[in-house]
């Protein structure tokens, strides 16, 4: 009977050093960076929450499970690596949204589900939670994950946890890890530790690109930038994903050439440092950005993913027989492909062998200021909102926007340091907001968040401000009260649009340790700005009264193309 399993799991005759599988899982995620876990308990991931209370890894309890998986998300984008872990069923389900937002933002986002036991599932299927076949739950997460598994055999449980964070880490999108609850503290067969999975080791483990091929697309990029007359470079969100901000910014400071972001990719360079162009989206950005991209004889696409927001709702006018496109693993030069060449190495290829180039950077205008702001007895408005803001924002602040004219409103933002604005800038969840703002402070105390969130977003996720009120977090929210669906208005008017009209300047009274003001004015929102700055011992809430039909010029430009594809639909 040596090398069979027992009825609770456990090989007979384990070694008494042999990991249990829910410490070896809490191990892993330790040395992948996790040092926070978010959730919300339910009885089958209750014995995996007494081994993780005995870890170094602090559990942070959220009011639901979707902004647990918001939060992890808001988390990994800082540190690399977010995890949450919830109840079977009805908790695994409620964070599928945001689980799926994640994938398709390309944030690495660990979902540990409990599930019932395995002597349980076979023996009393008629269990609490259960939707159809146990099954159908892993199935659903096969769909918007990059890796999945169960970890029901003792023999596979530990390989299993290093193949899915590896493939998070990988492809940097989220995974899904099953615990029966009857497997927590099963002693589990051993594996052999060559490489970690996190870090440089890993990295090259994961393999180098093709030398000889990287060698030619560098060779024809760097031919191609020596003709040129009006080269630049637009950076995407691969870039910040992939953690290679700093080599392009040695890239661009080499090369001497203008910078633009796309929406998705926004804050990936520094935002206002010379060359900076500003974030470019077709028609709908700025028109000083937009100008220099479409006009550059030769375009670098570093870490763009093509999607409709980033393009603009498909008005850009990208021409490609003069670009140099750089993904994950291929280089399109024009219309050569280079396929097993990473974006790592291309860039820091670049990077050494690029000559400045010999023209003059491109004048764009600065960012977006308001040196009259507060104008006596003037209504708040959204242009003046943002002017007002880039005065306000310091190096130690993070923008954290919501969907919503929130989001397009903040392309007018101008932030100080790399990677400091986070969004559902592609997916477009409602909801993000709040929630992952609180995983980002939480992952980087040192960085305030400054939230932009609309009155609708907020009625969805604004609970998780109680959750920063209990934690003693600060954020400054900044919510832009137009009484409703403010970007469907601009697409297609309705009385569905329409919400319940909050109070939520007075959120305190229910929150807890929360400073609420209401700012219909200039002056109003000058004195809440000043008070919620020098506030820190928790959060802050700036309620701001603005029409229904007050709008950023980007909404603007974005209703009009949506109103035709509703209108012709």
């Amino acid at each position: 009977m040596s090398g069979t399993s027992t009825l609770s799991g456990a090989p007979e005759c384990a070694p008494t050093d042999w990991p249990r599988i829910g410490d070896y899982l809490i191990a892993r995620l330790k040395e992948a960076g996790v040092d926070h876990l978010f959730g919300v308990p339910g009885d089958y991931v209750l014995r995996f929450y007494d081994r993780l209370c005995r870890s170094e890894i602090r559990h942070i309890g959220t009011t639901r499970e979707d902004t647990a998986a918001f939060a992890a998300d808001g988390y990994a984008r800082c540190r690399g690596l977010g995890a949450l872990a919830v109840t079977y069923g009805v908790g695994a389900l409620n964070v599928v949204n945001a689980v799926a937002g994640a994938n398709a933002e390309c944030s690495p986002v660990v979902v540990v589900s409990g599930a019932p036991g395995v002597a349980e599932q076979r023996d009393d299927p008629q269990l609490h939670h259960r939707f159809g076949p146990f099954r159908f739950q892993r199935e659903i997460f096969e769909r918007i994950t990059v890796a999945c598994a169960v970890l029901d055999d003792p023999y596979t449980a530990l390989r299993e946890i290093d193949r899915t964070l590896d493939a998070a880490r990988r492809y940097s999108r989220p995974v899904y890890i099953e615990l029966p609850r009857d497997r927590v503290d099963t002693p589990a067969f051993p594996i052999p530790r060559e490489t970690p999975c996190w870090g440089p080791a890993a990295d090259q483990a994961e393999g180098a690109s093709d030398p000889e091929v990287l060698a030619e697309a560098v060779e024809e990029t760097l031919t191609l930038l020596g003709r040129a007359q009006a080269p630049a470079i637009l950076a995407g969100v691969e870039v910040h994903r992939r953690g290679l901000q700093d080599l392009l910014a040695d890239f661009v400071r080499q090369a001497r050439l203008p910078v633009a972001a796309t929406l998705t990719g926004k804050s990936v360079v520094a935002e206002r440092q010379p060359g900076y162009l500003g974030v470019y989206e077709g028609a709908m950005g700025p028109e000083g950005a937009r100008q220099v991209i479409e006009r550059a004889d030769l375009l670098l696409l570093l870490g763009v993913t093509p999607n409709d927001i980033d393009l603009g709702i498909n008005t850009a006018r990208l021409d490609p027989a003069r670009m140099v496109r750089a993904g994950q693993e291929e280089v399109w030069v024009h219309r050569h492909r280079f396929p097993r060449v990473h974006l790592r190495d291309f860039i820091a290829a670049l990077a050494t062998a690029v000559k400045p180039h010999p023209g003059p950077l491109p004048e764009v205008p600065g960012p977006m200021t308001a040196p009259d702001f507060p104008r006596p007895g003037a209504p708040m408005t959204m242009a003046r909102l943002m002017a007002r803001l880039n005065d306000f924002l310091t190096p130690d602040m993070q923008v954290v926007a919501d969907s919503g004219d929130c989001l397009f409103a903040a392309v007018d933002l101008r932030v100080h340091e790399r990677s400091e604005f986070l969004a559902s800038a592609y997916y477009t969840t409602m909801g993000f907001g709040v929630p992952a703002a609180l995983g980002a402070q939480v992952a980087r105390p040192s960085r305030r968040p400054l939230v932009l969130v609309g009155d609708g977003a907020f009625q969805m996720t604004g609970t998780e401000l109680s959750t920063a009120a209990r934690l003693g977090l600060d954020p400054i929210v900044i919510l832009c009260n137009n009484r409703g669906y403010t970007t469907e208005r601009f697409i297609l008017e309705g009385p569905f649009n329409d919400i319940a009209d909050w109070r939520f300047h007075r959120l305190g009274e229910l929150f807890g340790p929360l400073r609420g003001f209401l700012a219909p004015t200039e002056e109003a929102f000058e004195e809440a700005l000043g008070a919620a700055l020098a506030f820190r011992d928790g959060p802050s809430l700036i309620e701001v009264s603005l029409r229904p039909d007050d709008c950023s010029a980007a909404l603007n430009r974005l209703g009009e193309q949506l109103r035709a594809v509703v209108q012709d639909g």
